[in-house]
């Protein structure tokens, strides 16, 4: 075999590396088919209350006399000073004492505190309660410094505090289309965030909610240089004994 053969086999392995490395697309979720399924809302100040879900873990204390600092701790079937909380079972029930079974599930913290209060006057003078959702976190994924669970300890957090806890979007993160999903017992629903441009931001759009999923997409020179990562790992021993054969040819010639 000449060195024009040679040339020619390297040419067409090259040629094929060039057609795979173009055909690995680098998608964590796949936003031109299943995010753009999702359904598009604009979302208002009132619809980012959080409401309580089955699996809830919830921090219930009750106040027998609100003007006394004194608290009583109550948990899941009279077990007191429960430190992970009462358990909101699958139909959205939680046992109290006293009281029995209270459906929580699809209201607010402040909804279920009023609801737990007014069945509790049946027994006490001046109940007051207090609850609030212990396991509310946030899942940031894709081009940010620290991808992973974001824990939530107040009722709301906004885009930007759930970036800084995620370490920052990296240097690759397209910037013009932060995709946040966000779901309830009515489905699941998708928003973009564009932090590029301050008139398209409001209060509304850049708060989030306890079990939101925020994605930053990279830019496709990070999805280039990743599609041809996988590509080099996948052709690496080929082309290495195809460098061989075609030094070999040439002492050879």
């Amino acid at each position: 075999m000449g060195r024009n053969d040679t040339l020619k086999i390297l040419v067409l392995i090259g040629f094929v590396f060039t057609l795979v490395g173009c055909s690995n697309d680098y998608e964590l979720l796949k936003t031109d088919k299943s995010v753009s399924q999702l359904k598009s809302v604009k979302v208002s100040a009132r619809s980012i209350e959080y409401r309580i879900l089955p699996q809830d873990r919830l921090e219930v204390i009750l106040y027998k006399d609100p003007s006394q600092l004194s608290e009583s701790r109550t948990g899941l079937a009279g077990d007191s000073m429960n430190s992970k909380g009462v358990l909101v079972n699958a139909a959205g029930y939680i046992t109290m004492p006293l009281i029995g079974k209270v459906k929580v599930s699809g209201l607010t913290q402040t909804q279920a505190a009023e609801k737990i209060t007014r069945m509790y006057k049946k027994y006490l003078n001046t109940p007051s309660v207090y609850l609030e959702v212990l396991n509310k976190r946030i899942l940031v994924l894709g081009e940010v410094n620290s991808p992973g669970v974001v824990e939530i300890d107040k009722e709301k957090m906004t885009l930007f505090e759930a970036l800084a806890h995620a370490g920052d979007l990296s240097n690759s993160a397209v910037r013009n289309e932060i995709i946040i999903v966000s779901s309830d017992k009515n489905g699941m629903w998708m928003r973009m965030v564009d932090l590029t441009n301050f008139d398209k931001m409001n209060y509304a759009s850049l708060m989030l909610r306890p079990n939101d999923i925020v994605y930053v997409k990279p830019n496709n020179w990070k999805q280039f240089k990743v599609a041809s990562g996988d590509v080099t790992s996948v052709l690496d021993p080929i082309l290495k004994i195809a460098g061989a054969y075609a030094a070999f040819a040439y002492i050879v010639d």
